[in-house]
């Protein structure tokens, strides 16, 4: 893995959690976890999820995954994206897919690659 050249930078525009957030978080995660029958790889990667919509917020996660998954890591974490995460944050900009569809008219169209190709739509840089 590499590491970011702009590391410093990355980590001063990252949401600050208060403590009722990152309670939340932790509440979000223990149910999740208590309730989880199936395979752990599907658990693994909502609560992933969980983690990185907080700090790209939920247009980058449409962005990385199909409505569907979305709805299937929702479903495990018993969230909805749109309502626990912000639509985008300082970080947002840092995802490839994010960057391309600044200046497009539906981000639905372009999340749903409609309007346009996103090639290394799952990168950061």
């Amino acid at each position: 893995m590499k590491s970011s050249p702009n590391f410093r930078s990355n980590l001063r525009k990252q949401e600050k959690l208060d403590s009722d957030q990152l309670d939340r978080i932790n509440k979000i995660e223990q149910l999740a976890i208590a309730k989880f029958m199936g395979d752990l790889r599907e658990l693994e990667s909502a609560l992933g999820m969980l983690t990185l919509g907080r700090q790209y917020g939920w247009k980058v996660i449409h962005l990385l995954h199909s409505k569907a998954t979305v709805k299937k890591y929702e479903e495990i974490l018993n969230i909805k994206v749109r309502d626990e995460f912000p639509d985008q944050t300082a970080t947002s900009i840092r995802n490839n897919g994010f960057k391309l569809v600044q200046n497009v008219s539906n981000f639905w169209k372009a999340a749903s690659g409609e309007l346009v190709k996103l090639p290394n739509k799952h990168l950061a840089d």
